[in-house]
Order: C-alpha cells, then structure tokens, then sequence
C-alpha cells in the first residue's frame, strides 16, 4: 500500500483512501438486544362481543415489509384500528399513523402487501373473524376498504409468486387449519380454497390445537410456509415451517419443528414475518411473551434466520442478549409525511 501512494498523485491518494473507507463503513456495525418495541395497552370486554383478547395487551402478530428505505410494521393493537410503526433498521421504531379504522371489535394480525404492478399497497385485516382487503397509495396512509374475502378465518398473508400468480393463505377460525386461496388479483379470489395444514402434532396441541400465522418464503424452488403453533397466549406458543414444491401444496412439516421455541429467557415466541436487510440476510419479525404467564402482555423482537446447505430453516429466539444488528448503509431518508 505505501509503494502504491507513493506513485500515485495527491489527488488520486485522496480518492482512493475515501473509497476503503466508504467500503468498509457502508455497513454499520452496530449491535442490538431484543425486545426492539415494547407497547402495551389495557382492553376492556366489550358488551355483545365476546372478546379473548381483553386485559393488558403487548403489541403482537407483526407484519412487515419494506419499501423506499424504510420498514413499516403492522402488529395487533387495540382491536379496532391498525397503527404503523417506521423504522430504517428494525430496531429503532417510531410509532405512526392509524390507516385502518374499523366500528367492529377484534381487530387482529394485519398483513400488508406491495404489488408493484398497479404501485398499491394492500392490507389483508381480521375483523370480528372476517378476512377483508383494504388499498391505500402508500404504505402509511389510511387504507381504504375494498371488500370482505372469507368468513370464519383469521391471519391473512398474500403472497406472489415469480410467475405473476397471487396466493392468499389464511387460517379458518375456529379449526386453526391453514388454508390456500388462489386469487385472480389482490381483491378477487380465483377458484376453491385448499387446506394445507392442521394442528395434528404433540407442539401443535399443547394447551389448544392450533396452527395459525402462515407466512410464505421460496427458496431454490421450494415453497416454506412458516406457522406457529400451541397456545398463543402462552410460554409455549412456538414456530415450524413445512415445505412444498407448489404453493398450493402437499405440505410437508419439518420433522424438526418448533424451530424456534421458548428457552434461554424466551417465552412463546411466535408469530413471523420475515423481511431482508440491505446485505440480504434474512431476520424475522416476531412477537415473545413478555414473561411466563399467560396472556397477552407480547414484545416485538428480530432474529436472524438462514437456510444451511440442505435447505433447512435455521434461527435462534433470543432476550436481553448483545447481538449484531442488521446491515444498515447510512443513507439520508427523508422524514415521512403524514
């Protein structure tokens, strides 16, 4: 290095040192313990409704996505309405704007899709245990309600395939079977619906059977449709995966499964998305009880999780533990606008 800055001019010295610099500090090297968001709430019964969800109340079931620099999260909240949370680097959240109000109670588990095709954003809301689409022109604004999809049926996820086609998995309520619809676009259903997974293991059925929270990954041609499982207000609540070569199934459960688990300080971890950072690795997005008891006090936690060589799904749940963050370049954002 000494002999190649003796030969070069002043001026081209200077370049060449800022460029290994800008290399080497593109990529913070900051580290992180979870939970990364912490927001609680106290519901009260509501007369006509009979509501499971009623007491104190952590913030859960977190959707994310990201778009234009930015990851934008959408969890359970107060049973009526959806708020976003904005954050740069999944770890650092501020809280934003409703963009979805409903009159009906239990209001659960959002997830929100971005079909850049028409450039919309679509939230896939539970409400009083109906599955509906709302659109909205950006990812923070009010979503618009378009129209109920299916009955009896919580936790929706879309999902869209390389070739074009539009998946929407769901969870029937209150069997806790997961379920496929094939959808002609992000509103219209296209044909029957197919069952795809049902709580049928010792995991699954530990204080409830249940299967719920579907979210689709696809890996080297394989489709991973990742679930939890057990109790949902409990230190057991947990995470598996199944795997298919067609989004529409057969899936077959990992023998594995939970993947991720309680252990370690960490209760009832559950309830995935799963997003990439700005180097590509993959984190997921999940909720954790906030101690052993049951109920609903849940916290907002990331992990990383990655395939080994033989295509498993790998990650580890962790609490109160220093961790390397996700790789963030330092990029100017500009501050949204509500």
């Amino acid at each position: 290095m000494k002999i190649i800055l003796k030969i070069l001019r002043p001026s081209a010295i200077c370049l060449l040192l800022t460029v290994i610099f800008y290399t080497q500090n593109i990529y913070s090297e900051e580290t992180y313990t979870n939970p990364v968001l912490v927001e609680t709430m106290n519901l009260k019964s509501e007369e006509g409704f009979t509501n499971p969800v009623f007491g104190l109340l952590g913030i859960g079931d977190p959707a994310v996505i990201f778009h234009e620099g930015r990851y934008y999260l959408y969890p359970t909240g107060d049973q009526h309405s959806y708020n976003v949370y904005i954050s740069t680097d999944l770890i650092n959240w501020s809280k934003g704007p409703k963009v979805f109000k409903s009159i009906e109670s239990g209001a659960w588990a959002p997830d929100v899709f971005y079909n850049p095709d028409d450039k919309k954003f679509y939230l896939y809301y539970t409400v009083n245990r109906k599955i509906g689409v709302a659109v909205s022109d950006r990812p923070d604004g009010m979503f618009t309600d378009k129209r109920i999809l299916i009955k009896g049926a919580i936790d929706a996820h879309m999902f869209k395939d390389e070739d074009g086609k539009y998946y929407l998995y769901y969870v029937e309520y209150p069997a806790f079977r997961i379920f496929v619809q094939s959808m002609q676009n992000p509103t219209q259903k296209q044909g029957k619906p197919v069952q795809i997974i049902r709580p049928d293991t010792p995991w699954e059925k530990k204080h409830a059977a249940i299967t719920e929270a579907p979210w689709m990954l696809k890996h080297k041609e394989t489709y991973y449709l990742i679930y939890s499982g057990g109790g949902a207000d409990t230190q057991d609540y947990a995470i598996g995966y199944a795997t298919s070569k067609s989004p529409t199934g057969p899936f077959i459960k990992y023998a594995g499964n939970p993947i991720i688990k309680k252990g370690q300080g960490v209760f009832g971890p559950g309830h995935a998305s799963v997003t990439k950072d700005r180097n590509g690795k993959m984190w997921m997005v999940y909720h954790q009880q906030k101690d052993k008891s049951k109920g609903w006090d849940r916290i907002i936690c990331i992990d990383p999780v990655s395939f080994d060589e033989k295509g498993v799904l790998i990650g580890n749940p962790t609490r109160s533990t220093l961790q390397p963050a996700p790789a963030t370049p330092f990029i100017e954002v500009q501050p949204p606008r509500y």
